[in-house]
């Protein structure tokens, strides 16, 4: 498969700490990156190198070819790189639909007409078809995770950056959002999965990146990443 994201020396500090050093690593086109690592790893932004929302110090984000490293988000979104909060950010006063009609309407640049057919089966795909009227305010944990997904589909991605929405949820509910995950991979849509739930990481991904202190640790599948002794090595400590 062709690679869609390719990071190559990417760095970024702020002050004296270095959040992202000089990480280099490469996605395929229709693949499911995980990325996993302890606390202050560096994932988180990593996230924000790719989606545009700060600049790095050095290095390139290419994306289908073209460095977009310094691309203002906007036009990121308008390109096909979407993602989703750790802290979901809905639009509190407004219901499950007209959430998702603004990140078509205004993300993707479609018209309301096919915004709304867009948006209905993204509804339908992420299991909120029969709440599309309610104000999202009023919603448990597990539908705002699914707003966080749905809303970042609704920009038509075609890379989807998702920032551990598996967080706080049960077994059950952990398995729902890899299958839409899955769904959304089988449709055509590359995704790279930050997350600290275990479970999620060894059956969702393709392979793994494991960061550490800003650093690409290693990189493979999920077997041979909680296999490897340098990963364990970052979470358990040594054996002393």
């Amino acid at each position: 498969m062709p690679e869609i994201l390719k990071v190559n020396n990417l760095s970024k500090s702020f002050g004296k700490v270095r959040a992202v050093h000089d990480l280099s690593f490469k996605v395929d086109q229709g693949e499911i990156l995980g990325i996993i690592g302890p606390n202050g790893a560096g994932k988180t932004t990593l996230f924000n190198l790719i989606s545009g929302e700060i600049k790095p110090d050095a290095g390139e984000v290419i994306f289908n070819g073209k460095d977009v490293a310094i691309t203002q988000t906007f036009k990121k979104c308008r390109m096909g790189i979407a993602r989703t909060y750790q802290i979901p950010r809905p639009f509190l006063n407004m219901t499950i639909l007209e959430n998702l009609l603004v990140g078509s309407i205004y993300g993707a640049g479609k018209s309301y007409k096919e915004s709304k057919k867009q948006c209905v089966r993204i509804l339908e795909k992420t299991g909120l078809s029969a709440k599309s009227g309610a104000l999202v305010g009023t919603l448990p944990l597990l539908d705002r995770k699914r707003l966080e997904l749905a809303k970042a589909l609704a920009t038509n991605p075609v890379l989807l950056l998702v920032d551990e929405v598996a967080g706080g949820l049960t077994e059950g509910e952990v398995e729902e959002f890899l299958r839409i995950i899955h769904g959304v991979r089988k449709e055509g849509v590359t995704v790279l999965w930050v997350e600290h739930i275990v479970m999620a990481m060894t059956k969702g991904p393709d392979r793994l990146l494991v960061m550490n202190f800003g650093r690409r640790l290693f990189v493979g599948r999920p077997d041979e990443a909680f296999n490897s002794p340098d990963v364990q090595k970052i979470y358990l400590g040594d054996e002393d």
